[in-house]
């Protein structure tokens, strides 16, 4: 892969764009280069005034983009559910690119709206429920694609399939770990499931190496600890890359031309560069700990993902 940038990004007008948690960081560059590009963009956001901010900033940075914010809470699936329902309006039956790419980053035990650990149900099972939700669009929409974004840390811990809430113990940097190995792990056994079903949508990963944004600092500042805050921003301002930077790998995996189902698409040195194939923990590629988790996700959420065509109807 040649050292890819934004100006790589192939025309994208007529495409729709779901981008979840598109407020800030890596997930506003996002949206806003898709916008840039011609595609018509969906802000998915948890807060709706940093949601409607975000969306005044892109129009301001890109007048051209055709965007709209909507409000989506994946600690909540009852929101996911509100979300997918109302989304008929947005470019029909079809949607071409679904970015999951919300998270929670080393919070203090808490748990979501349904009573999963936040970190575990935010970043995976939310996003599971809505890829399912939204799936009849996607497999309605040729050369549609989901991209999730996972993170190196993946590599600090594999799945517990015995206690997928941490109720047992709690570490929250295992805790996070898990959540990005489960996001693996959903990509793993999506592209499997999409082949099988004879699909030619496109599951894919990525991660944005050590970018600078607000997601490292959240649990700190939760819990007041003030001196690991300033730490932490220590480390983005001399270390980290910026979000535009941190945001190239998502980019890469949503819209590079023949892009293979399952990859891992970050920095080419693990922390900052341009984007190219990552390294990934092997059991992120576990068929039997991917078909586990699925029916776990499954029963949890109350979503089954249906991988039949319109056309098959």
């Amino acid at each position: 892969m040649t050292r890819w940038n934004t100006s790589h990004i192939p025309d994208q007008t007529g495409r729709s764009a779901v981008v979840t948690g598109a407020n800030s960081g890596i997930g506003y560059i996002t949206a806003r280069e898709l916008a840039r590009r011609g595609a018509r963009v969906l802000l998915a956001c948890r807060n709706p005034s940093r949601g409607n901010a975000a969306l005044d900033r892109l129009r301001t940075e890109v007048p051209t983009a055709e965007a709209e914010f909507r409000p989506l809470d994946l600690a909540d699936l009852s929101s996911v559910r509100d979300f997918a329902a109302a989304l008929d309006d947005f470019d029909g039956d079809r949607l071409d690119l679904l970015i999951n790419n919300a998270g929670v980053m080393a919070l203090p035990y808490r748990t979501t709206a349904d009573g999963f650990e936040m970190q575990f149900g935010t970043n995976h099972l939310g996003h599971f429920a809505l890829t399912g939700l939204l799936l009849p669009k996607l497999l309605a929409t040729p050369g549609a694609r989901v991209v999730t974004v996972s993170s190196m840390l993946h590599a600090l811990a594999d799945i517990d399939l015995g206690d997928l809430n941490s109720e047992r113990s709690y570490r929250r940097w295992i805790a996070y770990g898990r959540s990005k190995t489960a996001n693996l792990l959903f990509t793993h056994e999506l592209s499997r499931r999409l082949a099988a079903a004879g699909s030619q949508v496109v599951a894919a990963a990525a991660h944005p190496g050590y970018a600078s944004t607000n997601l490292q600092t959240a649990g700190a500042r939760m819990e007041g600890r003030t001196s690991t805050e300033r730490f932490i921003e220590l480390g983005n301002r001399l270390i980290a890359q910026s979000p535009e930077g941190g945001a190239l790998g998502t980019l890469c995996a949503a819209t590079a031309p023949h892009m293979r189902p399952d990859s891992f698409i970050g920095p080419r040195s693990g922390l900052r560069g341009a984007p190219a194939q990552s390294y990934r923990a092997p059991w992120t590629r576990n068929d039997a700990n991917g078909e586990r988790l699925w029916a776990a996700s499954e029963q949890l959420t109350g979503v089954r993902h249906d991988f039949s065509r319109p056309d098959e109807d």
